[in-house]
This record gives structure tokens, sequence and C-alpha cells, in this order.
């Protein structure tokens, strides 16, 4: 049973990885949340401590909360890169870095916010 949700999860995971994920620009705010370019709602995990440059979502954690990419031009201000433990660069506010979560299928959806308690919404 625990292996057939860690499937599901990881499939979920490459289901959302099209169009969606595509973050080449910084991204905005609407209705005072961090969003990408594409509307879709960013997130933190309160396991990633801010400023450690590190991500503590991987594996299965990924699948579900899918790393936002950082832009090729390099952030200012309050937008940093965090290198990820498998090499990729994952884009960070405030140091925290960002996510997308994969039961977002529409922009503006926030169903991930507060989700067990560590998942939230970036508020600007």
């Amino acid at each position: 049973m625990k292996t057939a949700k860690i499937l599901i999860a990881i499939l979920a995971g490459i289901a959302f990885s099209g169009s969606a994920l595509a973050q080449t620009a910084l991204p905005k705010t609407v209705d005072g949340v961090l969003v990408s370019e594409s509307g879709m709602t960013l997130y933190t995990f309160d396991k990633d401590m801010a400023g450690s440059g590190k991500s503590n979502c991987n594996g299965p954690c990924l699948a579900l909360w899918p790393a936002v990419p950082a832009p090729a031009t390099m952030p200012a201000g309050k937008y940093s890169v965090v290198t990820r433990d498998d090499g990729s660069k994952q884009l960070a506010y405030d140091g925290k870095p960002l996510y997308f979560y994969a039961a977002d299928k529409h922009a503006g959806e926030r169903t991930g916010d507060n989700f067990k308690g560590v998942w939230h919404v970036v508020k600007e």
C-alpha cells in the first residue's frame, strides 16, 4: 500500500511537470500571494531553514511539492537561488526555497496552504 502511494505521488509530480512548472521570470504578487508567471501559487516548507541554501524536500516529497526552478538570470532583492541535492537550482524568497503543489491544477488555486501545518502560501 505504501509503495502504491509513493508511485501515485511520483506520477502526480510527473503529470504536473508540464507548462505549469515553466519558470522563466520572477514570481509576481496576486491578491497578496506570490505566484509563478503562469499564476500558479507558490509555497514554502517549514522544515527549510531560511538562508541555509538547502531544500529539505526531496524524494517522494518533491513529487508532491515540485521545486520552483531558478530563472536563467540571477534574481535580486528578496530572491536568491539554492542548489538542490541533485545540483539543480531552485528559486528562494527571503532565503526559503519555493515550491509548487502538484494538486493545484489551475492558476490561483491554493489547496496546499497549511497542508499538514508545514506548507504555506508565500504572502507578500
